[in-house]
């Protein structure tokens, strides 16, 4: 990919050109709790975007999208919002960056990508922390990284029209190689903790069932109602912190549907803690169990899986896959799983058959390697 980038960007725009790079990300564990005030998991992925950029000395910018063969060129005033979508995210960096008192110029780039489309993955936090981080380096602007990461979420908002968390962005600004990171969405603290399995004979890999499901209203903000509702009735701002013991106590003043949506999330918050306390000893057997746990809590409780995700987790543990679970919002898209890798190949052999014998179309396999976050290449 950086041959590719960097070919086609003396080709288009001559020499001097520099590379960075940032990652997509996976979620561990850590589903659903982020609007919650709780914790959440994710790691940088071995996956995302590079791009090549030289400073133009303009007031413009001229883009090319490797991947999608097209181009772009914009100002960096609010009026010059490019209608490209994809040049949209890389309009509102810079504009994020001005906002924030950054003085920034034009500059030419060519990126490419390899994170795979539509598997919950955060291809779009790799390109905004792509060029959050490559122009606070080229421009000097000493930009906490944990701001970088608000810059890309800040574009998402208010130029790409998606109301995202600071998770994905975060995750590819921050991400360490050999580790995961459990970040506190109440305090915005975070800590990296150990996460090899390669030395204690795991592999860790994506099953996407390339399936999406369409769902009538709105299945996100009905359950982020759900948990307020809770929450208000336990005298606090949001379900971090409750326990079951208190749950409980309130459970004939709040509906069925209520309760249940709220046994997931404080249920999630603890097997989060299990997860890092685990992983600290190396103990990857009690990573899959809250893995598993956190499926059927995600498919039963919080009614945010779908047929053919319930059908990858059971398969895999068929095939005595360690930990296996929807990663993402739910609805369709991946599971996450923890296999040993003496039962790998016959796992990925198993999966593939049965899924596209029952689904008419084979799931797509992705094996993740956690790497390091935004950097000059």
């Amino acid at each position: 990919m950086k041959e590719r980038v960097s070919q086609k960007f003396a080709e288009l725009y001559g020499d001097g050109a520099i590379l960075f790079t940032s990652p997509g990300r996976i979620n561990l564990i850590g589903e659903h709790t982020d609007y919650n005030g709780g914790f959440v998991f994710p790691g940088a992925v071995d996956k995302g975007i590079v791009a090549a950029i030289r400073l133009n000395g303009t007031d413009s910018v001229r883009a090319f999208a490797l991947d999608l063969n097209e181009s772009a060129e914009f100002g960096l005033n609010e009026e010059d919002k490019p209608a490209q979508s994809w040049a949209c995210y890389i309009f509102g960096v810079c504009r994020e960056i001005q906002k924030r008192g950054g003085k920034i110029g034009g500059f030419d780039t060519v990126f490419a990508g390899d994170v795979p489309l539509g598997a919950g993955m955060s291809s779009s936090a790799a390109l905004e922390s792509t060029f959050a981080f490559a122009l606070n380096d080229l421009y000097n602007l000493g930009i906490e990284k944990f701001e970088l990461a608000r810059i890309g979420q800040s574009t998402e908002h208010n130029y790409c029209g998606v109301k995202c968390g600071i998770m994905d962005q975060f995750a590819s600004v921050h991400g360490k190689a050999g580790h995961l990171m459990r970040l506190d969405c109440r305090s915005m603290e975070f800590n990296y903790f150990p996460f090899d399995p390669t030395r204690y004979g795991y592999r860790l890999v994506l099953v996407n069932s390339c399936v999406k499901h369409e769902l009538v209203g709105s299945p996100y903000n009905d359950r982020r109602a759900s948990c307020e509702r809770v929450a208000a009735v336990l005298g606090q701002e949001f379900l971090r912190g409750a326990t079951m013991e208190q749950l409980e106590a309130i459970k004939d003043k709040i509906s069925e549907e209520d309760y249940l949506r709220a046994r997931y999330v404080i249920g999630e918050e603890q097997r989060v803690l299990d997860v890092c306390e685990a992983l600290e000893k190396g103990d990857y057997e009690t990573v899959g169990e809250r893995m598993y746990q956190t499926h059927w809590g995600m498919s039963r409780d919080y009614e945010v899986s779908c047929e053919e995700l319930d059908f990858l987790a059971t398969v895999a543990k068929e095939c005595g896959v360690t930990g296996s679970r929807i990663m993402g919002g739910g609805f369709g898209g991946c599971t996450i799983n923890l296999v040993k890798e003496e039962l790998y190949d016959s796992f990925i052999a198993t999966v593939t058959s049965a899924f596209a014998e029952k689904y008419g179309h084979e799931p797509k396999i992705y094996p993740v390697v956690i790497s390091d976050g935004s950097r000059r290449l």
